[in-house]
């Protein structure tokens, strides 16, 4: 028989936040130790991009979203932080549970620091970013001996009240990038980039969805990256460059589809 953990609002000893990493979207892509712990949570504050899969296995828990996405309300930070301390007042077990690994682009640091200065002991369980699912989407290695020795994650998003920064400076000086959050960015994004210096048949992939059976993986030259907005893209999806990807633009384009903008899903 399943009972849920009695609320600790009359106990002095707080309970522990786990922030897990729900991994890119296949609920079975979710770490042993993540899915252990959903089992046992008392409460879940997930993101919007968290698959229902996934959700189903913290089956005893309240489950609240507070998803952030670009163009839709999303819930204030701080106000997360806060939830957070004082679901951990309140319960046993406290999941914040984010898509990908809560320690790349999830703000994982901000809630951090909100569990350290209110002395709420806290835990970080790694996911499977959504470049490393990518990559296995396209059977291609983000790292290559001779090609490809380093690669960069990075955004071009800049949160509200934060200072601009040179993500094109990393991009352009790395052997492979994976750029997160920037498909609804692609034409800006490939308009700086070649301004950069970076050679505008550099091979791009776009990858949305990746893990879920409903992915579609798409390849072209830099140059044409601003066609991104035709493909209809809705889901997560990551912007790939580099020389590792050549062969799967010279694959797709030998295909019978459209010769500049090759997709397969």
């Amino acid at each position: 028989m399943n009972v849920r953990q009695t609320p600790r609002a009359m106990r002095s000893i707080p309970g522990k936040v786990y922030l897990v990493g729900a991994g890119p979207g296949a609920p079975d892509l979710i770490t042993l130790r993540g899915a252990e712990i959903l089992k046992r949570a008392d409460i879940v504050f997930h993101d919007a991009l968290v698959r229902p899969g996934t959700l189903a296995l913290a089956a005893r828990a309240e489950k609240i979203a507070v998803g952030k996405r670009c163009g839709r309300h999303s819930t204030v930070q701080q106000f997360i932080n806060k939830r957070l301390v004082d679901a951990a007042r309140k319960y046993h077990t406290v999941v914040r549970l984010k898509g990908g690994d809560p320690m790349l682009f999830g703000r994982a640091h901000e809630e951090i620091a909100a569990l350290r200065a209110a002395d709420i002991e806290y835990e970080v369980v790694p996911g499977v970013t959504a470049a490393l699912a990518a990559s296995a989407e396209l059977g291609v290695s983000l790292t290559r001996r001779g090609i490809a020795r380093n690669v960069a994650f990075v955004t071009a998003r800049v949160g509200a009240g934060k200072a601009e920064h040179d993500w094109a400076k990393n991009v352009a000086a790395a052997d492979t990038a994976v750029i997160y959050m920037g498909a609804g960015q692609a034409a800006e994004i490939a308009a700086t980039l070649i301004a950069r210096g970076v050679p505008r048949d550099t091979p791009a992939a776009i990858v949305e969805n990746a893990s879920l059976a409903e992915a579609r993986r798409f390849t072209m030259p830099l140059c044409e990256l601003a066609r991104a907005a035709e493909l209809g893209i809705s889901g997560p999806a990551v912007i790939m460059l580099g020389e590792v990807f050549a062969s799967a633009l010279l694959a797709a384009t030998e295909e019978p589809t459209t010769p500049s903008l090759s997709a397969t899903a």
